[in-house]
Formats: C-alpha cells, structure tokens, sequence
C-alpha cells in the first residue's frame, strides 16, 4: 500500500519547481550541520548487496547505518542538536523521548561531551536498548505505553529540572544532521532511481529529502512505514487508519506527524509505503542470512516495502538505508525460527498410533534414512481422542525445503501411520 501525490505516478513523478525557502528547514542547514556530524560519527559505507538483488530483482545498495557506534543513524541528529547548546543550556543537561536509538546516539554523545542526559523512553521498550541506554551515561525512566506517552513526561520533566528537551525528529537540527547520511550515499553510490527510507516521525526522510532534491533531483525519496503505525501516510492520503500494536518496527511505532517534518516530506517524498509485519521479519532475516548484517525492524524497512513490491522495483538501482542494528536476541531467534518454518526448513507432524515396543524406533529410523533431523519429541497417551491402546506422537525436525518436507510426510504415511501436518505452536495446517 502506498501515497502517491495528486497528479504524479508514484515511480515517475518529474522534478518540481519549489521555494525552498519556505520549508522549516533547507538544504543550507542540512550543509551546515555536516561537518559537525563528520567531526563525530563513522562515515558508514554504501555497498553493492548482490544476494540482496538476486533476491528483489532490483540492483540493490545499501547504507550501513547500524555500524555507528550506537547502531543508528541517530547519532547524527544528537550530534547536530547537542554542538548548538549554548553554554548554559549544556550545564543543564538534555532530556528526550525515545523507543531506544535516539536515546542511545544523546547518550553517547551527551556523555562525550560531558552534557547530562535524561532519556524518558515507553515501558515497551526492550530491554537491550534500555540497557545500553544507561551503559552510555544516561538516566533512564520507563512511562507509558508508547512514544507520545513518554514525551509528555520528558516534557514534564524538561520544565521542573530546566532541562533542554531535545525531540527525536521534529527538530531544525536534528533534521539537518539526518540529512548528512544523504549526501554520503549521493557521493558513494551510484546515481540512484530511488531510495528506501524507514519512516517514525519523518527526521531521517526529511533531511535526506532535502539533500537528494538538491544534489541527485533524478532520485526519487520514498518513505516505509510499519503497517501499524501509519501516521504519515495517513496525513498525505487523507485516510485515518488505526495506529498501534505491537510491531517489530519499535523504532517507527509513532503515532503522530511532525509539525517540521510533514511539510518537508509533502513537498520532497515521492511516495509512502506501508508495509506488514511479515515482510518486516523476512527483512531482518534476509539481511542476516544473505547480507551477514544485523538489522532491527525499523531498520529493515526499506528492505521488507522492497520484497513486498518487488515488481514496482525490478531492474532499477535501489538504495536502502539499513538506519539501525539494535535488536532484541530473544526476538531475532525467534524471526529466525519462524522464517524457517515459514520456508519448511523446518516442520512439525502430529502421528496417531498403535502403542507398542520398537514403533518409536521404526519412525526415527525412517527419518535418518531420509535424512531429516529431528529437533523435538513430544509423546502423550492421555488424549481423550487417542485411542486407549494408541498415542500421539508430535516431531518437528529439520528438513531440506519444501519438497523434502512432503516426501517425509508421504514415506510417514505409506509406513501406515496417520498423519497431520502442524504450523508454529501446534496448530494444525
């Protein structure tokens, strides 16, 4: 699903004539802010992902954000806001909301700079971004249930300890530190027909925005949005959609649009994407497996709107910004385990059978001559719907690919047994 600007096609939408002066934020700040962001962060490369395009049919190039020292792009907006503190707002301190990569990049740099930083972030958070959080010198204070919850306490805060609040992306030079990551990738890659942008508040899109309209205009913005949490999509479109829930994509779980941002990305972004949790899980696990690079769901974005339109793609130079690496190991195991049921690499059968010695044996030698290995065994007699002289037996083993799951499935069955095929936790196909 996607916003395509009256009167434009979403892929050949021609360069307009804008007043740039009237947007809140220029590309004569995103210029400034450069070498200030330089001064501070990697310079992170852009390289040809050729498993990545064999996969999408596109020539793919990706921005390798999570290689900051934090793991995300957002060090360079901390960066950018943080060196224009005045002297007295520096002894204060700094205060923000964040789901987690914000609040590390203020952190870092709050702390490397000797500026005091307060992050208030949601209790949703996980705990490895919280975690790494305080590792970097913040104060840390759970409250509410997402990001907009937590800006009302930060804000609260802000004004009783006359803290300097510092918002993750609807910021002059936040925005204009983002914007740094586009001119790299304009100067590293080659020209590209469009770029794939994770999109929360709009700070990252804004300013790359800005600087692709200026230095590559032939290079169209597109923003990725978590299906979920649709806010700028539906600002453009006119079209309210629910927004909340649980998504993988924490980092662009935001519910609201930016007073600074949304112009920006009306006058400046192609088109906006939304894509589901399953291409976002299928994203991170393809950036693993065939890129051997960590990705966080937001940070997956581009990636997962790429193999959820691979036609709208096909045989075009892509860039994706890979914007952050911070993902809880608990939930990458478990994408990891689900792509490969989703592949059938691995799968689970439910036999019905006679209880009696050497059957057990007869299946597990069935199966090593088939070569599959199984993973689990689970063996109950207590079924009401089992008979009193039989059981159920429950295996999940590993198999080749699909066709080697059906051909264990068939020997299984011509041995006489009765069987059933199971999804993830049990449920029957």
């Amino acid at each position: 699903m996607s916003f395509t600007p009256e009167g434009s096609h979403a892929m050949d939408r021609p360069s307009a004539t804008l007043d740039a002066s009237r947007l809140p934020v220029t590309f004569a700040d995103v210029e400034a802010a450069r070498p200030l962001v330089s001064a501070a962060v990697v310079r992170t490369p852009v390289l040809r992902a050729p498993r990545l395009s064999q996969l999408t049919g596109a020539d793919v190039y990706v921005k390798y954000e999570n290689v900051q020292t934090t793991a995300s792009f957002k060090e360079r907006g901390a960066v950018a806001r943080l060196v224009q503190l005045t002297p007295d707002e520096a002894r204060r301190g700094v205060i923000a909301m964040s789901a987690g990569n914000h609040a590390q990049a203020l952190a870092y740099h709050g702390t490397r700079l000797g500026i005091s930083t307060t992050i208030v972030m949601p209790e949703t958070t996980p705990q490895v971004k919280v975690l790494a959080t305080e590792a970097y010198g913040a104060h840390v204070l759970l409250h509410g249930e997402g990001v907009a919850e937590a800006g009302l306490k930060a804000r609260e805060i802000a004004g009783a300890e006359r803290r300097v609040f510092v918002h993750p992306y609807d910021d002059p030079f936040v925005i204009a530190g983002q914007g740094s990551l586009a001119l790299e990738m304009i100067e590293d890659a080659p020209l590209l027909d469009c770029v794939l942008v994770p999109v929360g508040g709009g700070g990252l899109i804004s300013g790359m925005a800005l600087a692709f309209k200026a230095r590559s205009p032939e290079t169209q913005v597109i923003g990725v949005e978590a299906a979920l949490y649709p806010a700028v999509w539906s600002a453009l479109t006119g079209t309210a959609r629910p927004s909340g829930g649980p998504t993988l994509a924490e980092g662009i779980a935001v519910r609201d649009t930016g007073a600074l941002t949304l112009p920006i990305i009306r006058a400046l972004v192609s088109d906006v994407m939304l894509v589901e949790e399953s291409a976002l899980e299928r994203a991170v696990n393809a950036l693993l497996t065939l890129q051997k690079t960590l990705a966080e769901g937001a940070g997956a974005a581009g990636l997962a709107a790429l193999l959820t339109e691979p036609e709208r793609f096909r045989g075009r130079k892509v860039g994706l910004v890979l914007s952050g690496g911070s993902i809880d190991p608990r939930v990458l195991a478990a994408i990891l385990m689900r792509e490969l049921e989703r592949d059938q690499r691995v799968v689970s059968f439910r036999l019905t059978l006679v209880d009696r010695p050497g059957t057990l044996g007869r299946i597990t030698t069935l199966l090593g001559r088939m070569g599959a290995n199984i993973l689990e065994v689970h063996h109950r007699r207590t079924f009401l719907d089992v008979p009193a002289k039989g059981t159920r037996l429950d295996l999940t083993m590993e198999t080749r690919d699909q066709t080697h799951a059906q051909e264990i499935e068939a020997a299984l069955t011509a041995e006489g047994f009765q069987v059933q095929r199971l999804g993830a936790g049990g449920a029957e196909w």
